[in-house]
């Protein structure tokens, strides 16, 4: 059943008061009318009717530039229109419009990305999140599930929806307000991904509007090789419209602690250690720069889950074997499992009120050879010292399992443990020269990984070329262009990712 807005989305949408009724395209533009029955008779004069919608098709200014903004606050490309659907079937009239009239679609959910991925100059944007309903919440044996959601609803939603019958998707990213659409479109990673993979791999079943203007569902058994270019694949093939999620018992409370270390070798050991013996749900690690400006203040995340879902947490074997610094600063706390997911919330609520929210976030993702992390993280954060990355901003480094990660198009070095290392940065958007060079430097960043076996996790800001993207995808770029050829035979969709060049 295809998923449909919800009603305060739905009036939400109905409260714009002029509409787009045709496309004229000699003029490559939009005529609009007062919303209302249709006063002008688009027929024999070279104009094109748009199909009738049950959301809403807008051109106005406000609109348009908001959508050609995004977390990065760095890349603007302003589209022609954007669509708030009503309805899956909007989405699927206006694809199919744009291919007739040849006109690039990127769809959007909540615009977090950070190098114009989910922009389209001269484009129409498809906004996702009215589609953001919820359920039902399907239990199955031994406290597992499924719940198919909307691709716009956020993960803070579908957590809060699905805690109501004792269950939980199995991974997060660390921020819970993203969209589900956005997220599956990339990959999503977060701490639980050496246990259950990335949220690719909780996944299900998918329902998609093709490049070509089809309501699709597929699933690894039904249209699998759409299934596997629409998980990671940047939006290149389909517009996902809901998702079946698979569901595990969810704890009440966690166990989270915070461990120091002052030796980047013995903190990655260590990190590798837990993701292999799994004696923690959670594992992540960050790392500051000390008073001279060097990254050398190491701190491992890592948190147990408590009943149902694992055993009363015993600090004592949950710490046994690790060298952190006893000396330092470790926390340990209980939580409530949702306070605990959600722990960033005040951290951004504070971000947003100061303003440095709407700064340039020209974030650097990068996925390490677990055999080489040492050596790669060392570059890496040497090339750094000295450089701030600025109010919110931060260093991550932490271990994956590739024998959980099983979606082709989430790239990963060939290693049983490969690490994400992300750079957060935050800049001042008034100085863009250093921004444009933050970018270079990405790419910089990049290419030295690229050249250990290394890949990017593209949700940040790194400049890639053509060839770069081949690459990047290797043995699974073939599969990923004939998907593309197949499924968006016009090459209409996500222009912003530059993926496929025109």
């Amino acid at each position: 059943m295809p998923h449909q807005p919800t009603r305060r989305t739905v009036l939400h949408s109905m409260a714009a008061g002029v509409g787009v009724i045709a496309f004229d395209p000699l003029a490559r533009s939009w005529v609009t009318a007062p919303a209302g029955p249709r006063s002008a008779d688009t027929a024999g004069n070279g104009l094109a009717g748009v199909p009738k919608l049950d959301g809403t098709l807008l051109t106005d200014p406000a609109s348009r530039a908001a959508d050609a903004d995004d977390f990065g606050h760095s890349v603007h490309r302003l589209p022609a229109a954007v669509l708030r659907p009503g309805s899956v079937a909007d989405i699927v009239a206006m694809v199919r419009f744009c291919n007739t009239h040849h006109i690039q679609v990127a769809a959007r959910g909540q615009g977090h990305g950070t190098n114009g991925q989910a922009q389209v100059a001269g484009g129409l944007v498809i906004e996702t999140a009215p589609l953001d309903a919820i359920g039902p919440v399907r239990p199955g044996a031994a406290g597992t599930g499924t719940v198919s959601v909307g691709a716009g609803a956020v993960w803070s939603a579908v957590v809060q929806a699905t805690l109501a019958h004792g269950l939980t998707p199995p991974v997060f990213t660390d921020y819970l307000e993203l969209s589900v659409g956005g997220t599956l479109s990339v990959g999503g990673l977060g701490g639980q991904s050496h246990r259950y993979g990335a949220q690719v791999d909780t996944v299900t079943a998918l329902q998609v509007v093709t490049g070509a203007g089809e309501l699709v569902s597929c699933s690894p058994t039904r249209r699998p090789d759409l299934f596997r270019a629409v998980l990671a694949g940047l939006g290149q093939c389909a517009v996902i419209v809901s998702a079946t999620l698979r569901l595990v018992t969810a704890p009440t409370s966690v166990r989270h602690f915070l461990l120091p270390y002052t030796d980047l070798a013995t903190y990655l050991d260590d990190q590798r250690r837990l993701a292999r013996d799994g004696r923690f749900a959670y594992v992540e690690g960050s790392i500051a720069p000390d008073a001279t400006g060097a990254f050398t203040g190491y701190v491992i995340e890592a948190t147990a889950y408590g009943p149902p879902a694992g055993p009363e947490p015993d600090d004592t074997a949950l710490l046994r074997g690790l060298r952190y610094d006893r000396s330092g600063a470790v926390t340990a706390e209980t939580l409530g499992y949702f306070d605990f997911l959600d722990r960033l919330a005040p951290g951004v609520a504070a971000l947003e009120a100061a303003g440095f929210w709407a700064w340039a976030h020209p974030w650097l993702n990068l996925l390490l050879p677990g055999d080489r992390a040492a050596a790669l993280a060392g570059t890496l954060l040497d090339r750094m010292a000295g450089q701030d990355t600025g109010p919110g901003g931060v260093v991550l480094l932490y271990p994956l399992s590739a024998a959980r990660l099983h979606t082709p198009l989430l790239r990963m070095p060939d290693d049983p443990v490969p690490y994400l290392f992300a750079v957060l940065w935050t800049l001042d958007p008034a100085d863009p020269a250093a921004v444009a060079a933050r970018a270079a430097a990405n790419h910089a960043a990049y290419e030295t990984v690229r050249a250990a076996g290394g890949t990017q996790y593209p949700v940040g800001t790194i400049p890639m070329s053509a060839a770069d993207w081949r690459h990047q995808y290797g043995r699974a770029w073939a599969e990923f262009t004939a998907a593309k050829r197949r499924y968006d035979p016009r090459g209409l969709l996500a222009p912003g990712q530059h993926v496929f060049p025109a």
